[in-house]
């Protein structure tokens, strides 16, 4: 047996343009690793993140780096020691995932639970914009159960009011980035709890939200940036009602897992989220997200272009990937 590691930089258009608090996209680039075991291929995607000091460049060097061990056989047991977490360890453990189940015949569902996956609901985004942008946006998607609106101004209470009122049945997930300061977050926590917001994600800068601990969180905030790691949540429990996985920052679906048992342990509440990248990125998430509360999934929505083939995604509800996509 000898396995064949390759990594290779894609670039997504995405649907017009993507803005949260730290900037404006109009596509999305993405790592995407081929490993390969007697013609069998299995396929991971990564998106390499600025906010955690990932560039394309070194996220292709480090997937590379184990390309010898990974000839040896290197496992995902033995990945979660030979590369450290983020956005690399996650394409190479979600290739390992796939090659591992195209190569058994037995799908990473089968392996995971006892019962056939299902769809489940995901939030749609409403990227960040003036007031009537974002009540204009909400009013199009008004139908849909839950929207997540990116924030973090000074003034968000504008943009609050005005996509309540154009979406007044869905349930609303605020995603502040980091922008909210230890002066307006309680006013922003009034108004999210008198507009039934039901959670505010990760609305001060982590490192930087003690606050969290000393005054009445009347909506639950989730912690996003402040959490990657497994040992981190013991840690942030009286700063935070619930967590963001991501496969990006934990590196991989294997190290999610473990994340996920420990988290429900502690008694938190569950999101399971994305970077915003292709159907192959969210495929893994789609298995860690099937019993969690929240899911945020809908990066292929929001771009231009997906994969062929894609995730199936039918209004808000989203498919189990076939096997041609991953798993």
């Amino acid at each position: 047996m000898r396995r064949y590691i390759q990594a290779t930089a894609e670039t997504f258009p995405v649907a017009g343009s993507f803005t949260i608090s730290r900037g404006s996209r109009t596509e999305v680039h993405v790592v995407r690793c081929t490993i390969e075991q007697d013609g069998v291929r299995g396929t991971g995607e990564c998106v390499p993140y600025q906010r955690y000091g990932e560039t394309i460049e070194a996220v292709l060097a480090d997937i590379m780096s184990v390309e010898q061990a990974i000839a040896a056989g290197l496992t995902r047991q033995d990945l979660q020691q030979a590369m450290k977490p983020g956005a690399a360890r996650n394409a190479v453990d979600c290739a390992l995932w796939d090659l591992e189940a195209k190569l058994s015949g037995k799908s990473v569902s089968s392996t995971l639970m006892s019962t056939k996956p299902v769809p489940i609901v995901t939030a749609f985004t409403i990227s960040l914009g003036n007031a009537q942008t974002m009540a204009t946006q909400a009013a199009d998607n008004a139908q849909r159960p839950l929207l997540k609106i990116k924030t973090g101004t000074p003034d968000d209470e504008t943009r609050l009011r005005a996509v309540r009122a154009a979406a007044p049945k869905a349930r609303i997930i605020i995603d502040a980035n980091e922008g909210w300061t230890d002066d307006n977050i309680e006013h922003h926590l009034k108004i999210a709890r008198e507009l039934d917001i039901a959670l505010i994600e990760q609305p001060l800068p982590a490192g930087k939200d003690d606050i969290l601990s000393r005054i009445e969180r009347t909506v639950p905030i989730c912690a996003d940036e402040s959490v990657h790691l497994t040992k981190d949540l013991a840690s942030l429990r009286d700063r935070y009602d619930a967590i963001n996985i991501k496969l990006d920052k934990t590196g991989g679906l294997t190290e999610a897992l473990i994340m996920k048992k420990e988290a429900q342990r502690l008694g938190y509440t569950i999101m399971v989220g994305c970077m915003l990248g292709t159907s192959l990125g969210m495929a893994p998430a789609l298995m860690l997200a099937q019993d969690t509360e929240f899911a945020d999934l809908d990066g292929p929505l929001l771009l231009a272009r997906d994969r062929e083939p894609g995730l199936l995604y039918e209004g808000s509800m989203v498919h189990p990937p076939q096997p041609e996509l991953w798993g």
